[in-house]
């Protein structure tokens, strides 16, 4: 697991409040119980993470660049912007 993936299954885990080992990458947040509330606080903790702005509307979620279809999914995001920060 990278350095990423492995913050951001801590942060889904603390939200959903489970242990990282607990959070599989085919987990979908409402899978771990996380509700839209814990959505938009991880979305927010990933920001600060990363220093990065993911492109999230919390009111139009399917509306949405930002794939939050499941776990891998945002992993896959949030790397795609971190290595575009980079670039």
């Amino acid at each position: 697991m990278t350095d990423i993936s492995q913050k951001v299954v801590e942060i889904i885990a603390e939200q959903a409040v489970l242990e990282p080992s607990d959070v599989s990458l085919d987990n979908t947040l409402n899978d771990l119980g996380i509700d839209s509330l814990g959505l938009v606080e991880s979305i927010f903790a990933i920001e600060e993470a990363f220093d990065i702005q993911v492109p999230f509307n919390a009111n139009e979620p399917g509306e949405s660049d930002f794939d939050i279809s499941d776990v891998k999914s945002i992993i896959a995001g949030v790397e795609k912007l971190v290595a575009e920060q980079h670039s």
